[in-house]
């Protein structure tokens, strides 16, 4: 079974100084490859793992070699994404966050490796909890 994937365990995967890194990498042989993940989500890890390529090409590496989908919104899923950041404008929910939940919802995946617990109150298709791990 396929599992999504959030910006921060793409980040403490590769950076080994993060405090999550060791737990995330303890996480990732119960989780059947590719994960998925999504273009903010993809963008956002690019962004904090840093400038320079010695940074990112770890992450580029996980999509060349099939353990990293990235999957792409369609037009009904960038309009549910909209809707999702305004039901859960008090959490807040981010974009990035908006991406996985309308994913999980096309993909029809509960499972979302993540280390941000609004995952927890988030819902797939407004009643549908998540599997959140770790």
């Amino acid at each position: 079974m396929a599992t999504l994937v959030d910006t921060g365990p793409l980040v403490a995967l590769i950076d080994r100084s993060q405090v999550a890194h060791e737990r995330c990498v303890d996480a990732l042989p119960s989780l059947s490859p590719p994960l998925v993940t999504t273009w903010p989500c993809f963008t956002e890890a690019m962004y904090f793992l840093g400038k320079g390529w010695s940074k990112q090409a770890p992450l580029w590496n996980l999509v060349e070699s099939n353990r990293l989908e990235i999957h792409s919104a369609t037009t009904a899923e960038t309009r549910r994404m909209h809707a999702l950041m305004e039901k859960y404008q008090d959490v807040p929910m981010d974009l990035a966050d908006a991406s996985l939940v309308a994913t999980a919802e096309t993909r029809e995946m509960r499972r979302v490796f993540t280390l941000d617990s609004h995952f927890r109150a988030y819902r797939a298709n407004d009643k549908e909890p998540f599997k959140v791990v770790p």
